[in-house]
């Protein structure tokens, strides 16, 4: 099983949010507070590396997918996922031109996680929204209120897909 997870918002937040609620949260990212363009102090979201090294103990694969475009942003996201054992995954990203739902698109992935997107738009920016149809179709969507974290979705994967 491949599950693909959005880092940014879904299991890693910027520094300033530790001790906030998850509507802080996405508040300090509307009036672009300070930490969020910080992003080697990023940080776990709960649990959320504890729970992706739980399914991928199970045989899942899980392959990353970053709202950073540029490389060397790219590579401090890929620092935070090591920083704080994360699973080993393929972390992607958007060359220019492509869209979430392109990436998305070529992996595949059977199970995408990610957050509603609240402070940035909602779902109009989500990357299941960015997938022709067809494909969609495909794809079990799981969708986690932003900076809420991942805590709350189950240990088996085979209860994830269901």
């Amino acid at each position: 099983m491949k599950i693909m997870v959005f880092t940014e918002g879904t299991i890693i937040m910027h520094h300033g949010g530790i001790g906030r609620s998850a509507e802080e949260r996405s508040t300090q990212v509307k009036e672009k507070e300070k930490s969020i363009y910080d992003w080697t102090s990023y940080v776990p979201i709960g649990g959320a590396a504890d729970k992706l090294n739980i399914w991928k103990k199970q045989g899942a694969e899980i392959v990353y997918l970053t709202s950073r475009k540029k490389l060397d942003e790219v590579e401090l996201i890929k620092g935070v996922l090591k920083k704080y054992d994360f699973p080993e995954g393929h972390l992607m990203f958007c060359y220019p031109g492509q869209t979430y739902g392109d990436v998305t698109e070529s992996v595949m992935p059977d199970i995408l996680i990610e957050d509603d997107c609240v402070s940035i738009g909602g779902t109009d920016e989500m990357t299941l929204s960015q997938v022709k149809p067809e494909i969609r179709a495909k794809i079990i969507s799981i969708t986690v209120r932003e900076f809420g974290g991942i805590d709350h979705l189950p240990d088996e994967i085979d209860k994830l897909a269901k």
